[in-house]
């Protein structure tokens, strides 16, 4: 996302940069959010502590330190992640890079709306009655028109999307920090310990099939530290500064996934959570909490504006983002010209159309589902497929750069043994690859019934649609390429 920079314009021989813990922060708020806690707290009860330190270190820790090697290493390209393959591969798997990217954010901007309109029914209502006096239909046809407004404002909302995203994730961040830290207070003054028994026992892994293939949601919970790379050229020392920002970036993601889940074990019983957990467990966590504290339903409301604030942030960000691929030189080599064209400010208008399509197509595919808790719990699973598959190519892209390390150069070199940086790059992309694949197994219902057959079935339509798609357009743009050499010849 540009970034308007207006000490530029009232002082124009003074550069300003970006200091390393506010990059830092920037993209914190970015990638991870308070719910992105809860999901895995009830896919895996509280041994998803465990997975959070193994992670920590064998995961995110080296995810955030490849990125800034490759930020640094392409550090005059803006284009981020699609721009890091090209360079160390080519066009070709640049496109592929582009799409992904594009593609995976459709069901995310479908969740998001989702849950812009569960924090106004939380506001209105005060309560989790919204899966009772809303059906699937109207859900869905809501879910539609929220993404239509704010396509159509698009435009007016794009110069003040940096103002939302800072407003909005600021909030988010002060609220997740001060659930962990008066979550603490409140034990240590008396409040019991809701998940018993509280024990070594109780952290440890079950290691079953669930547990293997709800792991994506992890990576998808916690992954997006390349998305800091744009930043590096505004940065005045990159070289001693972006790993800072990136060892920031991972030790809060660290602190608030392993010690925000400890909090939450506080409220909740691990071993008995309410089945809507992934879609209202927030504010049920706010509404105990502020009753602990004999504040009553204000910490609960407070958050269903901020939660509120911060996912329209985050679906104009979507938005905004999605039509870029669009407008690259990728999208102009590997997609019709129809699909690029663009509007009086520059946007190409019909990725915005794309989107749309997209949208409503896993829509439709919602309403074969029988109510919204199991809507929002499945759209949050084909996320943790679909990011993850996306994450595989920072990894792809680190491995091609170091197989060939002498053509590139970079001010920081995470790990400067050739062989230990391929293995961890490996490494990391192996076990992305394998999560996302596990992804595809449907949660939260019995193997062998119906709602899992049918479920996993929606979980591979869904992926053959949007991956599938990217390999249509090369088409078209090769047949359209002909057509327009046979008008050139018949014009000569």
């Amino acid at each position: 996302m540009d970034k308007p920079d207006v000490l530029n314009d009232l002082e124009p021989n003074k550069k300003h940069y970006m200091s390393w813990p506010v990059i830092a922060l920037i993209d914190f708020v970015t990638i991870i959010s308070f719910e992105n806690i809860f999901y895995p707290f009830q896919n895996q009860g509280l041994s998803v502590v465990i997975s959070w330190i193994f992670l920590l270190f064998t995961y995110v820790i080296p995810y955030a330190l490849i990125s800034s090697q490759m930020s640094l290493t392409f550090d005059n390209q803006d284009g981020g992640l699609a721009s890091w393959v090209r360079r160390s591969t080519n066009d070709t798997l640049g496109y592929w890079t582009s799409w992904m990217y594009w593609v995976q954010s459709v069901p995310y901007i479908v969740d998001v709306s989702n849950s812009v309109i569960v924090s106004f029914s939380w506001m209105i209502f005060g309560n989790n009655s919204l899966d009772k006096k809303m059906s699937t239909f109207w859900f869905g046809i809501l879910t539609f028109v929220i993404i239509l407004i704010f396509i159509l404002l698009e435009n007016k909302l794009r110069n003040s999307l940096e103002i939302l995203s800072l407003i909005g994730g600021g909030a988010m961040f002060i609220m997740s920090m001060l659930f962990v830290l008066l979550a603490a207070w409140s034990v240590m003054h008396g409040h019991h310990i809701a998940t018993q028994p509280f024990n070594w026992g109780a952290f440890k892994p079950s290691f079953s099939l669930n547990y293997f293939s709800t792991t994506g949601l992890l990576i998808f919970a916690m992954s997006g530290a390349e998305l800091a790379a744009p930043y590096v050229q505004q940065m005045k020392n990159p070289k001693r500064d972006f790993p800072k920002a990136m060892w920031m970036l991972a030790i809060m993601t660290g602190f608030l996934t392993i010690f925000g889940t400890l909090a939450l074990a506080m409220f909740f019983n691990a071993h008995h959570i309410p089945h809507d957990f992934k879609m209202n467990g927030p504010y049920y966590a706010f509404q105990l909490l502020g009753e602990s504290l004999g504040v009553g339903k204000v910490l609960m409301y407070i958050f269903a504006v901020v939660q509120a604030i911060f996912m329209m942030a985050q679906l104009a960000v979507l938005l905004d983002a999605s039509s870029r691929v669009f407008a690259g030189d990728v999208g102009s080599k590997f997609m019709p010209k129809w699909l690029t064209k663009k509007n009086k400010n520059g946007r190409p208008i019909h990725s915005y159309t794309f989107t749309v399509g997209l949208s409503l197509f896993l829509l439709l595919l919602t309403g074969t589902l029988p109510n919204i808790n199991t809507i929002y719990n499945w759209l949050l699973n084909v996320n943790g497929i679909i990011s993850p598959y996306k994450t595989c190519w920072v990894f792809f892209a680190f491995v091609a750069m170091r197989m060939h390390q002498d053509k590139y150069h970079s001010d920081y070199v995470f790990i400067k043994n050739k062989a230990g940086a391929l293995t961890v790059g490996g490494w990391c992309l192996l076990f992305t690859f394998v999560c996302a694949t596990l992804g595809f197994i449907p949660q939260n219902v019995a193997v062998g019934t119906k709602a899992f057959t049918h479920q996993l079935w929606m979980n591979i339509i869904t992926v053959v649609v949007l991956f599938g798609l990217g390999f249509v357009l090369p088409w078209l743009r090769k047949r359209e390429a002909k057509r327009e050499q046979a008008m050139g010849e018949k014009l000569d």
